[in-house]
């Protein structure tokens, strides 16, 4: 009998080596770590952030083994890991990769594992590596976002993240030493406890929920779940990504299931570092290769916010629904995803942290103002660079101001790997995003440890003094 898929990717798991993996897979686990945990700590001012810290110490209690965050609270480790992948998808800060956002789910289980179990950082780098490559697949595998029919860019009915589930308990069963048979059962439990794609509904209503497209909470929760009665003796369902038909194809309503995505070359090609991509804005990515545009224009040419008449954005083809046009900022949440508010936002040229969520800022007059000379529409050339190359992001900014119209153009977004060099996010840039987020949170000298001690995470004997440093300063 063949093995099923959930028997590969188990034995994918199990079997991962730091020391046969190539160094930019390497490298890549410990960058995402390091924009996970800034993401995090940048994130214990937010509403969802601190909702997300008082349930997680509800559900695993005010005392444990694991790191609340940016915060001086500990709780157990499932307990922290709801509350810190409520924290790391707080700002919309975090890393991107198909088929959307991955770290806030695969990470915080990974990390409050890892510190409770003491594992080294050759077993965490390897757990982080597993988790972002099945998921990254998983997205290769299924409907997304910018897939394209007849040329032409068009949001399925039904999108989401809920795939994320299986790299998340992969990585949680391999911190915890379990062998390939058990993490198959875990892989079979989690597709049974998937949340479901609610993304789709998401972005079509406005105002939108406040837990957002995914919740990362539950999603770890049911991670972590599925992880542990696999280690208990629960027996999974191993034939659940087999059956096209009944399986979870169907859970996730899908219309393109490819599971060769899931298995081709798995083990020796690493494929997710090809578009591991990270934000210098804490925005909906749709609007950084937009942001890069205008913050150029506003700096080059010393423009006030005051002095601007008209902003004029050409950009992505498949996002004129309520979500980013959306003009009613509520709450600051909303600012995240409104086109106008953003762009708003980003003629301030402030420093991208927290502060772009600040409620007097995100509320401020001289925001809110700006937002209604604002006006969007679809780059002409959006779907013909798209199908180039998966990181483009055509884009065209005008703007009015001293009567005068000052324009420029993009086409791939800074973070996002592409064929000009200069929009990838060095190491250096994302240890200057480390400190904007810890900023406030953590001491100097906290921070430049937690720096170096993630960037040679493979020389770490114990993760705990390191993850342990993440922790906030008292109240």
């Amino acid at each position: 009998m063949n093995e099923t898929l959930t028997e590969v990717l188990g034995e994918f798991a199990a079997t991962a080596d730091m020391g046969a993996m190539p160094h930019e897979v390497v490298d890549e686990a410990k960058r995402l770590v390091l924009d996970t945990l800034g993401c995090a700590l940048g994130g214990v001012t937010e509403p969802k952030g601190r909702i997300g810290i008082d349930y997680g110490v509800l559900l695993g209690g005010s005392a444990g083994e694991a790191t609340v965050f940016g915060t001086p609270r500990r709780s157990s480790p499932v307990g922290a890991a709801f509350a810190n992948a409520e924290l790391v998808s707080a700002l919309d800060f975090d890393a991107v990769l198909p088929p959307g956002h991955v770290s806030p789910y695969v990470l915080p289980g990974t990390l409050a594992f890892a510190e409770s179990g003491a594992v080294t950082g050759r077993k965490l780098i390897e757990a982080v590596a597993v988790a972002h490559e099945m998921t990254y697949r998983f997205g290769k595998a299924m409907d997304y976002v910018r897939d394209m029919t007849d040329g032409e860019t068009k949001l399925a009915p039904v999108v989401g993240y809920a795939c994320s589930v299986f790299g998340a308990a992969a990585a949680v069963s391999m911190v915890r030493g379990n062998p390939a048979e058990t993490i198959a059962h875990a892989l079979g439990i989690a597709g049974a406890l998937s949340p479901v794609n609610s993304h789709g509904a998401w972005i079509r209503h406005a105002p939108s929920s406040t837990v957002k497209y995914t919740p990362a909470g539950p999603l770890v929760q049911a991670a972590i779940s599925a992880a542990l009665m696999a280690e208990l003796g629960h027996r999974g369902d191993r034939q659940i990504l087999d059956d096209a038909e009944f399986g979870y194809r169907r859970f996730i309503a899908t219309a393109r299931w490819e599971p060769s995505h899931l298995t081709d070359g798995l083990g020796t090609e690493w494929r997710f570092p090809t578009e591991a991509t990270y934000k210098p804005y804490p925005h909906c990515r749709v609007l950084h290769a937009p942001l890069d545009a205008l913050i150029g224009l506003v700096r080059e040419h010393g423009i006030a916010p005051a002095e601007i008449d008209a902003i004029r954005l050409w950009g992505e083809g498949w996002i004129k629904e309520p979500v980013w046009l959306n003009n009613r900022i509520e709450h600051v949440q909303d600012a995240q995803f409104s086109i106008a508010h953003g762009l708003a936002a980003g003629a301030h040229d402030l420093p991208p942290s927290r502060a772009w969520q600040a409620p007097e800022f995100v509320f401020g007059d001289s925001v809110l103002g700006l937002m209604n000379k604002v006006t969007f529409e679809v780059h002409p050339e959006y779907t013909a660079q798209l199908a180039q190359h998966p990181s483009a992001r055509p884009t065209r900014i005008e703007v009015d101001a001293r009567g005068t119209t000052y324009a420029a153009e993009r086409s791939f977004p800074k973070g996002s790997p592409s064929p000009d060099p200069d929009t990838t996010m060095t190491t250096d840039e994302l240890a200057a995003k480390f400190r904007a987020n810890a900023d406030g949170v953590l001491t100097d000298a906290d921070t430049e440890a937690l720096i170096e001690g993630v960037l040679g995470l493979d020389k770490a004997e114990d993760v705990r003094p390191l993850l342990r440093q993440a922790a906030g300063r008292p109240d």
